[in-house]
């Protein structure tokens, strides 16, 4: 059932389902979550992610973004085992990444537990390699995930490697390389706004969502409460990612997943 809203102010019509997903970024085996995607400004919660994944599993959550800092930066994802135990603990459907590399990753993963495996800047850096993928895996096991900030010109440009270099390629021509590819989700994240609590970039989710209306866009970056969670579904976006307000009690994972079946 798709709900007709106005889109006088960008926004466009509702389809259901939607997504709510809580996420864990881990590094050093923490919980943890960065500033604009800074390694030298950390934010330390906990040792414990599966406890993390637990309670938010308990709160009614259905999937968890999982994210490997460490492997973001120096590759080699390091959290077969978290991943293991978190879904055998929870039952979540997890969808992860960090470092991943080659298709013996993306296998790896999937073996481990996970439902979708998440790629980031080979996606932007190796479009050819990861079409591949889609094809091997199939489009419901594989998300892209495009870090993006805009640069002096204005134009959405692609940070890789842990956010530490940027792509020759911006964030709608990457997207092209797509078109016939069969991918279906992409994780979309402004750097501007990660770990702000400052509000989703929704000129940039109604942008993609306009430009590639066939993707299931998960916005990502700054959501702050449930009205962010709301407005993520009225600019078109099939999914939100969850992470600092969450860990610092703006809202809970119940008050968030009450908006999925709207």
């Amino acid at each position: 059932m798709t709900r007709h809203l106005s889109t006088s102010t960008g926004e466009l019509p509702v389809s259901t389902p939607f997504t709510v997903y809580p996420a864990i970024d881990v590094r050093g085996g923490a919980v943890v979550r960065l500033l604009r995607g800074d390694y030298d400004k950390e934010t330390r919660y906990t040792d414990d992610p599966v406890a993390v994944a637990t309670s938010y599993a308990r709160s009614g959550a259905r999937w968890l973004h999982l994210v490997d800092l460490d492997a973001a930066r120096a590759g080699g994802y390091t959290l077969l085992d978290t991943l293991t135990r978190i879904v055998d603990t929870t039952g979540l459907m997890v969808q992860t990444g960090g470092g991943v590399r080659s298709a013996d990753d993306v296998q790896r993963l999937l073996d481990a537990g996970a439902t979708r495996v998440v790629v980031g800047s080979l996606a932007v850096e190796e479009p050819g390699m990861v079409t591949g993928w889609l094809e091997t895996f199939g489009p419901e096991q594989v998300t892209v995930a495009l870090d993006t900030r805009t640069g002096d010109d204005g134009v959405w440009v692609l940070p890789t490697a842990g956010w530490t270099s940027v792509a020759d390629q911006d964030l709608i021509t990457t997207l092209h390389r797509y078109d016939a590819s069969g991918l279906r989700h992409v994780l979309c994240t402004d750097i501007g706004r990660d770990g702000t609590l400052s509000g989703p970039n929704f000129h940039l989710y109604t942008m993609l969502t306009r430009s590639a209306p066939h993707l299931q866009v998960q916005a990502s970056g700054g959501a702050r409460d449930v009205d962010d969670v709301r407005a993520a579904r009225r600019h078109g976006c099939a999914g939100i990612i969850l992470g600092k307000a969450l860990l610092e009690g703006r809202l809970t994972v119940t008050q968030a997943i009450e908006e999925e079946g709207l």
